[in-house]
């Protein structure tokens, strides 16, 4: 399908919306047609909107459009700086993971905004576990794509009791070392109600495991292509 539709090209754009406490948010749209869905992408821990520099590229060849974000919990990736993250602490806002889902909730209003179709959600380590929390119960989310979930929040929230239901597509990727407790951590969710790909190789943490210089990065895009591939039957 890559091969297919290599004609497909995006238009980038630096864009800005308010979270919910006025903080202004920083995002990357890549725009390849204004009726296609989008498919929102959210950094790991320390990171900015620059780890989805070449995957948003590769995603716009499935006719998605994407908005690439960042969150105020992280600093730069790709020699992309994360702005939200230096406006919340500059405005004296705490930054922990948690603070973060309030821009998510944001991301998600304005690309429905856009086009008024439900919106994808594909969150790395931190904000995976984030996605989880918010976009399968969000209405106006369709499918959730979570690479490297995992208790991240201590004593504020434990994942594994907040996830009670599965109402939408669900794919999970982890590394080998992984997969045991992020099995554990779904096991409310019955097997047979999501994806969860584990690869033959040791695997990469959260979504660079779709980078180009992981070695293993084929399996992870084939496993995705299919999920993606079944969102659209």
């Amino acid at each position: 399908m890559l091969l297919s539709l290599t004609m497909l090209q995006g238009n980038k754009e630096k864009v800005n919306f308010p979270s919910e406490d006025g903080i202004e948010i920083t995002a990357d749209k890549y725009l390849v047609n204004e009726e296609y869905p989008y498919v929102l992408l959210f950094h790991q821990a320390g990171s900015s909107r620059g780890e989805f520099r070449d995957i948003a590229e590769k995603i716009l060849k499935l006719r998605y459009n994407c908005v690439a974000v960042d969150l105020r919990s992280g600093d730069n990736d790709n020699f992309v700086n994360n702005e939200t993250a230096s406006r919340a602490r500059g405005a004296g806002k705490s930054v922990n993971y948690l603070d973060a889902r309030d821009d998510m909730v944001a991301a998600i209003d304005y690309a429905y905004d856009l086009n008024a179709r439900d919106v994808i959600l594909l969150g790395s380590s931190y904000s995976a576990s984030l996605a989880l929390l918010e976009g399968m119960t969000h209405p106006r989310v369709g499918a959730v794509i979570a690479f490297s979930p995992g208790e991240y929040f201590g004593n504020d929230l434990r994942l594994e009791d907040s996830l009670k239901t599965v109402s939408k597509p669900l794919f999970v990727a982890v590394t080998n070392r992984e997969q045991p407790y992020v099995k554990q951590m779904l096991s409310a969710y019955s097997e047979e109600n999501y994806t969860l790909f584990q690869p033959d190789t040791p695997g990469v943490h959260g979504a660079r495991a779709l980078w180009d210089d992981n070695p293993g990065k084929d399996e992870y895009w084939l496993a995705l292509l299919m999920f993606i591939n079944n969102l659209n039957k």
